[in-house]
């Protein structure tokens, strides 16, 4: 089955959700996010995270619509968060 191509505004909702993975996963690692959650928990929310972001980064539209910067920030946000998880 053919992967549907999201529109252009798709594509920049789909990209913003990402970072908001992003900015969760390094809030997590910087201490800033979920203070209160066990080890447990915040290693099995990075992890569910960067499972998101690797399946978004593989997905062709998606990667077209990031910029450089973007795509930067992405892949080292995963590989952060799969260091963080262990």
């Amino acid at each position: 089955m053919a992967e549907i191509t999201p529109t252009p505004e798709e594509v920049q909702q789909h990209i913003r959700a990402a970072f908001d993975s992003v900015n969760l996963i390094n809030g997590i690692i910087a201490g800033t996010k979920m203070p209160n959650a066990t080890l447990q928990e915040k290693k099995a929310t990075v992890s569910r995270n960067v499972e998101h972001l690797e399946l978004m980064i593989s997905k062709t539209w998606f990667a077209e619509g990031c910029t450089p910067t973007q795509t930067t920030n992405i892949n080292d946000c995963i590989s952060a968060g799969n260091t963080y998880v262990g």
